[in-house]
């Protein structure tokens, strides 16, 4: 006890400088928005790559139960493209209607294939890591989705990473509608059940039964129409009483999350930049106009 208090007194001055610095570094990054984005996207890239490693590892492990998966979810793909090219033949006599309207629809935007390399579930704000970044064009506020619907929005692009908001963080709000029936409203998760989000404003006189699809409604500036989201599971009354509160079953699983894309649509592209353009019109409106009075 005794050396320790000795060494302890020899080498204060050098703890006091460490802490110190610590402290000044805490305030830097925290209270100075950019040095921390610095900070954040640096050790992003870090813990990206090493994300990305124990990905891959757990990849290869589970990757006999991924197979079966795949095995079956493809089965259940091509007797449904069956079904539907019979019911397409029936009422148009063309066995290629369906795949010119489907290269049609593709042909508006690409996808970014990328694998989730880190994904946290049980917090209120939780994040999804993918392994693509910027060299690959992958940016701000583009739609992620996989083979079951979808996941998030893009929040902080890197060189070779990104950090996703999925549907499961307090702050998602993706604007969603029911489909066929030209109802929608946003859809918020509300913490607890990892399968279950809820849609809300959605208007009184709206028509609907349980287990019809929900479906991003194409009303926003970062998903196309149709995506799918999930089915009503259970209607609520808001707290006003002026609206319903669907509660939607997911049809995304986020703790078998692995495989993802990223959406690149022009059209969706093109109406971000209108509507930026829009909002620095009427922010440059207002700022002229309190400068002439």
């Amino acid at each position: 006890m005794h050396n320790l208090t000795e060494f302890l007194a020899k080498y204060k001055h050098w703890f006091l400088f460490v802490l110190l610095e610590v402290i000044s570094m805490v305030l830097l990054f925290r209270f100075n928005n950019y040095q921390g984005s610095v900070w954040f996207t640096s050790a992003n890239i870090v813990a990206g790559q090493v994300y990305e490693i124990s990905s891959e590892a757990t990849s290869y492990l589970t990757m006999g139960k991924a197979n079966k998966e795949l095995t079956q979810r493809n089965l259940l793909l091509e007797q449904e493209v069956k079904k539907l090219n019979e019911i397409l033949y029936a009422k148009t006599h063309d066995a290629k209607y369906k795949q010119r309207g489907q290269y049609r629809f593709l042909s508006s935007f690409k996808l970014i294939d990328a694998k989730v390399v880190s994904n946290s579930l049980d917090k209120a704000e939780n994040f999804i890591t993918i392994n693509k970044g910027s060299w690959d064009g992958v940016r701000k506020d583009m739609g992620v989705a996989c083979g079951n619907g979808v996941v998030g929005v893009v929040y902080l692009v890197g060189i070779h990473h990104s950090i996703v908001i999925p549907v499961l963080n307090s702050k998602s709000n993706i604007s969603c509608s029911l489909q066929g029936r030209n109802y929608f409203g946003y859809l918020h998760w509300k913490g607890g059940a990892k399968d279950v989000a809820y849609l809300d404003d959605v208007p009184r006189h709206a028509k609907f039964k349980l287990g019809d699809r929900v479906v991003t409604s194409g009303y926003s500036s970062i998903f196309p129409a149709g995506i799918l989201v999930g089915k009503v599971k259970h209607v609520y009354n808001s707290e006003d009483g002026l609206s319903f509160r669907i509660a939607v079953q997911l049809s995304t699983d986020f703790g078998n999350l692995r495989d993802v894309c990223v959406i690149d649509d022009a059209s969706i592209r093109q109406q971000k930049q209108v509507i930026d353009a829009a909002t620095d019109s009427i922010k440059q409106l207002g700022t002229d106009y309190n400068t002439t009075e």
